[in-house]
């Protein structure tokens, strides 16, 4: 009998461990995934254009290594970004992914955007501009990655025949395999 509890006790430190470990993958919260569709955009667009963003903030320096996948757009890209807002809301733009219009700030060098395909990119304190009247400064790296900890970012792609974003996807919160990675190696 006493080698039988022993055995129990065991298992349960066992099954103990390895929930905590569970957890704490779960709750790294550098790496991000989200879809982009055209339902996600404010308002609502019918399109047959979608992508996907994967992004992995450094522990070590303040960077976001990033991948932005899109297709099947109804037209010509414009541009793309990472905006302030929560989700069902729109906000100002925080940092440029890429642009065909040559809209950047002076001094923020942006990568064109291809009509499909696939971009990657590391995002600095350089690469934030604000938006100032959200709260977040240029180079405040810092509140960039806390706006999206907090589901309070999204990414877009802008078309021209829809030049306010033909697909979005959340960045961060709470909700499923749409918005935080938990995986822990951000993809």
């Amino acid at each position: 009998m006493r080698a039988l509890r022993v055995k129990l006790a065991v298992g349960v430190a066992v099954l103990g461990a390895a929930g905590v470990g569970t957890v704490a993958v779960a709750g790294d919260r550098g790496g991000f995934r989200t879809e982009l569709s055209g339902f996600q955009e404010v308002p609502a667009v019918s399109t047959e254009g979608s992508g996907t963003f994967r992004a992995r903030i450094s522990r070590e320096v303040e960077e976001i290594q990033y991948e932005l996948t899109y297709g099947a757009l109804d037209g010509p890209v414009l541009q793309s970004h990472i905006h302030l807002g929560q989700e069902g809301v729109n906000g100002g733009i925080s940092v440029f992914l890429c642009t065909n219009i040559g809209n950047a700030p002076e001094g923020v060098t942006v990568q064109a955007c291809p009509q499909e395909g696939t971009i990657t990119g590391t995002i600095g304190p350089g690469d934030v501009i604000g938006p100032a009247a959200q709260g977040i400064a240029a180079s405040e790296f810092a509140e960039l990655v806390r706006a999206m900890r907090a589901g309070a970012t999204y990414v877009n792609v802008h078309s021209e025949p829809q030049p306010g974003g033909e697909i979005r996807g959340q960045l961060g919160g709470r909700r499923g395999d749409d918005h935080a990675d938990s995986s822990g190696d951000g993809s």
